[in-house]
């Protein structure tokens, strides 16, 4: 009897064992088609996006102001393209990050349950609507605000292009809007995590609730809020359709009432029909937005690490 059953324990640890290294050999498979991928996209763009910098230069593609691909003598300075799309992120960034952050702490800290039920879904359904439906509604409601503004402000003005309304600021504003639900629910998803023990030692010790959240709780899912702010900021450096509709897609200085091209909105508006060297040049700015996404990603890991380090 004794047998039997050391038999079957055996059997039954050999088909454990068998299973857990099936399992492992899955997500070890499924790890290295992630890299693969990755290592794929980047040996792509390296090789695409880079002859158009030593065809033309390195200094009169990045450093550049001036964007006439078509022209007799081609030009292909995308100085102006990068600094929209750092401008115009950072300014969506700082609009953005800290109404979802502050909608955040309202979601999990202070909003009665049926208000709460009620901005939930909405804010949900905020994530899911496609981005060419946020530009469409930048063109019809913003722009013609816009435009009202800057008639406004230049109408005396006798250097000022009019865009329509379509211009930094409108871009901006959409950008603002649609990192909003990724900020929002991330964020709450890290408040909501830490530990009550922390808010209820904070009290205990007669911090006010608002006390606690600033100076408890925040710090505490600094971690999760910090993954929140990188993953809007790659939705909005790479947003291309909503902006394409909005910004008015030429090249100039990033001011607020100027027509704009981002790099993502260079990529769609001119991919279609380049050809040899201006497509070549197309890839580089492919290249240089890749370049920005993956120095933001390294640049918002390591805080993100520093910051669990210093809390631990």
């Amino acid at each position: 009897m004794e047998k039997t059953d050391t038999m079957q324990i055996s059997k039954s640890s050999r088909k454990k064992s068998a299973a857990e290294m099936t399992a492992q050999v899955i997500f070890a498979v499924c790890a290295s088609f992630t890299i693969v991928a990755v290592a794929s996209i980047m040996i792509y763009m390296v090789i695409n996006g880079t002859p158009a910098l030593f065809k033309v230069g390195i200094k009169e593609i990045l450093f550049g102001t001036v964007w006439e691909p078509t022209a007799a003598e081609p030009q292909y300075g995308i100085f102006y393209v990068i600094l929209t799309s750092v401008v115009g992120t950072c300014m969506a960034v700082l609009i953005g990050v800290p109404i979802g952050l502050l909608t955040a702490i309202f979601l999990a800290e202070a909003a009665p349950k049926r208000l709460a039920a009620i901005v939930k879904p909405a804010i949900e359904l905020l994530a899911s609507i496609p981005s060419v439906i946020y530009g469409l509604l930048g063109i019809m409601i913003l722009n013609p605000i816009m435009y009202k503004l800057e008639m406004l402000l230049f109408k005396d003005s006798q250097t000022h292009q009019f865009t329509g309304g379509a211009n930094l600021i409108s871009a901006v504003l959409v950008l603002a809007i649609m990192i909003l639900p990724t900020v929002i629910n991330m964020s709450e998803t890290a408040i909501r995590a830490v530990h009550p023990s922390l808010k209820s030692s904070s009290l205990a010790l007669g911090a006010t609730h608002m006390q606690t959240i600033f100076y408890v709780i925040l710090p505490a899912a600094k971690s999760g809020i910090l993954a929140a702010v990188m993953l809007g900021v790659g939705r909005a450096i790479g947003e291309a359709m909503a902006i394409t509709l909005v910004s008015g897609s030429s090249v100039n200085i990033p001011l607020p009432f100027n027509s704009v091209r981002f790099l993502t909105t260079a990529l769609v508006s001119e991919m279609a029909y380049a050809s040899d060297l201006h497509r070549e040049v197309l890839f580089t700015i492919g290249l240089v937005l890749f370049a920005f996404i993956m120095m933001i990603n390294v640049i918002m890991e390591k805080i993100i690490k520093n910051g669990g380090n210093k809390h631990a």
